[in-house]
């Protein structure tokens, strides 16, 4: 029998001085059966990072052809694709005709890195293309807040991000690989 997803309901107050957006979203997370709760509190964060009120989760890891995360123009534009962890080449490639502007938010320590090493120069025509890696020490620190029924308190400030949960605080520093448009 296949197993189900695990809901968690979630409380995302986001506070980016960087952008001036200030905002709670109350989502309803559904944590696929092979997603780690490292992974889904990376999908938060990349949320609270690119937060809007037009941003939306996807299904995620039940689809080949979406992201984890996107943001749709009222005329149904891709104008925000949001991925995790270490897409292929082909995928990457296929995001960027895809969207007007893509960001792959990757983790995993030495594997992320050794990942970049073999994909990056064929991202150099990408224009729209961001790559921004978390560290391994930012995402395990994550994994440990996670939980069924979270408030999650996300403040950007100058490229620098505190998430709280409860009484319990993480500083994380998001290193940018590649920009897009440099």
């Amino acid at each position: 029998m296949a197993q189900k997803s695990t809901i968690y309901k979630v409380e995302l107050s986001v506070s980016d001085m960087d952008r001036h957006y200030y905002e709670t979203h109350k989502l309803t997370v559904a944590k696929h059966p092979s997603e780690t709760d490292e992974r889904l509190m990376v999908r938060l964060l990349a949320f609270a990072l690119n937060a809007h009120e037009h941003l939306e989760l996807t299904k995620g890891l039940s689809t080949d052809d979406e992201p984890d995360i996107w943001q749709k123009s009222l005329s149904g534009e891709l104008e925000l694709w949001v991925a995790l962890g270490l897409p292929s080449d082909k995928v990457v490639r296929q995001s960027c005709g895809k969207a007007n502007e893509v960001i792959i938010y990757c983790y995993g320590g030495r594997t992320a890195e050794t990942w970049w090493d073999k994909i990056k120069n064929s991202t150099t025509r990408f224009d729209n293309l961001t790559v921004i890696n978390l560290s391994e020490a930012d995402t395990q620190g994550l994994e440990k807040l996670a939980s069924r029924s979270m408030k999650l308190q996300v403040n950007i400030q100058d490229g620098e991000v505190m998430v709280s949960v409860d009484d319990a605080i993480l500083y994380l520093t998001p290193t940018t690989w590649k920009d897009a448009g440099h």
